[in-house]
């Protein structure tokens, strides 16, 4: 039985606190984060790097020279990425699977290509939304 005493609180989706999700697929966090996993997992290429993170194209790169600008914004996608994992147990080819699918509730455009396209903080706040909206 599944009781919530005065002192406890309800465990739900989405809390003040949960805007940094798990690292369930493993792409590391702070000096640790591993950018190209986030390029590699969703099949970026250097010009969709590009334009997601505003960085020129010869900036484009993964190594201790990264822009900064690049390394934050491929780092609030992975955290997205794992938000959505956490949804589908930390299975990364369902994960996938759900990045790549065309979505009708998100225009019949796939989640990767809005993040392509540069909608990625309108996909973000979708996908927050889809979750508190699962809340019991």
């Amino acid at each position: 039985m599944n009781q919530v005493h005065a002192h406890q609180k309800p465990e739900s989706p989405i809390g003040l606190f949960d805007n940094i999700a798990e690292d369930l697929l493993h792409f590391g966090i702070g000096p640790s984060f591993n950018a190209k996993k986030v390029q590699e997992l969703l099949n970026f290429k250097r010009e969709d790097i590009s334009r997601i993170a505003s960085v020129s194209i010869k900036s484009v790169r993964y190594d201790d020279a990264i822009p900064d600008q690049m390394k934050e914004r491929l780092e609030e996608i992975a955290n997205t990425i794992n938000m959505v994992a956490k949804v589908f147990d930390g299975n990364a080819e369902k994960t996938v699977a759900w990045f790549k699918a065309r979505n009708p509730l998100l225009g019949d455009v796939s989640p990767r290509d809005m993040i392509r396209l540069g909608r990625y903080e309108r996909l973000r706040k979708f996908i927050i939304n889809a979750m508190t909206q699962n809340i019991d």
